[in-house]
């Protein structure tokens, strides 16, 4: 834990923690987008659309879990609120869905790339994009404003 402690230290100071934490749970959700995919696909044989829908789903859940409590640490105070994040968090998601279905398509069945490998590069773009998405338009850090009194009583 001491090494945990110092690293996040030295990221917090280079203002790079929540770039490090977002790239690791979207590393994770990599990792569930491409193992559901290959199950789908390689172990249920169902057709690359069908594997990838299947995919996209279970990896868009943890992201949204965990950009919402671990990444962005994002507050709502109620169940309209929390809705409403999770609806633009689906809509930007279903964006980048598209981009992925289409450089799938692209690489599968245009430039004749083995699936796998096609999976592995759109994911790339695919977390570029969602990071993006996530940090300008989704989720939103709540700034805490002290009191007056609280400030001046400190000094």
């Amino acid at each position: 834990m001491k090494i945990y402690h110092m690293v996040k230290e030295y990221l917090v100071a280079k203002r790079l923690w929540e770039v490090f934490i977002y790239l690791f749970f979207g590393g994770l959700a990599t990792v569930v987008n491409i193992v559901t995919f290959a199950l789908a696909y390689q172990v249920f044989h169902l057709n690359w659309p069908i594997s990838n829908t299947i995919s996209w789903i279970f990896s868009v859940l943890f992201a949204f879990v965990t950009n919402k409590v671990w990444v962005f640490q994002s507050k709502t105070e109620n169940f309209k609120e929390l809705v409403w994040e999770f609806s633009k968090f689906v809509f930007a998601r279903v964006i980048s869905f598209g981009m992925d279905m289409a450089t799938m398509y692209l690489f599968i069945d245009l430039l004749h790339t083995g699936n796998l490998i096609a999976k592995l590069i759109t994911q790339i773009i695919v977390v570029i994009a969602n990071y993006i998405f996530s940090k300008v338009f989704i989720f939103k850090k709540v700034e805490i404003i002290e009191d007056e009194k609280t400030n001046s009583s400190s000094r």
